[in-house]
């Protein structure tokens, strides 16, 4: 019974047209703009973040797991007060958990953060500076926001800019995990 299971189902699928399953996989968006390629502790990534924050014109989109960096969030809340639009999706458990996280500091000074429940782990490591801009950044890696990633692990950044198709792809990824995550308030309100 089993085989003959086997056999239909081959037959099903040999029977389906070509394009019915296409091995492939999906293009990769097109390679122009520039890379560049840090490396903590030897390359001071902290300081390549901070002048990729600073040169927003219109918005700051953030992913975080850990979030401890104090001059990572002074940068987003004077952002802001420049008018730029800021917005950070976080690590629920990490957020809830961490002594030192500086989520709460954004919170306070009116930046929008969404805490990511939905996984074990939103182990995401993004920002975007002026993803919807033609002359926009985005920068990713395992670097978390924190000291220990600036100055004791081996970590890892790319800060990608000019770039539209690929800016385009890590907002509209930012968007779908915003649409399943939960503002601050209602994930840390007390019972």
């Amino acid at each position: 019974m089993q085989r003959f299971a086997v056999l239909v189902g081959l037959t099903f699928l040999l029977a389906q047209p070509a394009q019915a399953f296409d091995p492939r996989p999906a293009p990769a968006p097109a390679g122009q703009g520039t890379v560049e390629v840090l490396f903590s502790p030897h390359d001071d990534i902290e300081a390549a973040i901070l002048r990729a924050l600073r040169g927003a014109r219109r918005s700051i989109h953030v992913q975080a797991y850990l979030f401890t960096s104090r001059s990572l969030a002074a940068a987003l809340i004077e952002a802001r007060a420049r008018g730029i639009r800021v917005e950070v999706l976080a690590d629920y458990e990490q957020t809830a958990r961490a002594e030192n996280s500086r989520i709460p500091q954004l919170v306070e000074a009116g930046i929008p953060v969404a805490l990511e429940v939905r996984y074990a782990a939103a182990h995401n490591k993004v920002i975007l500076v002026d993803a919807a801009e033609p002359g926009g950044a985005v920068v990713t890696g395992s670097y978390n926001f924190t000291w220990s990633a600036r100055t004791r692990n081996a970590e890892n950044v790319l800060i990608l800019r000019g770039n539209p198709a690929v800016q385009r792809a890590y907002l509209d990824n930012w968007r779908r995990h915003r649409a399943e995550a939960l503002s601050y308030a209602e994930a840390i309100a007390p019972d």
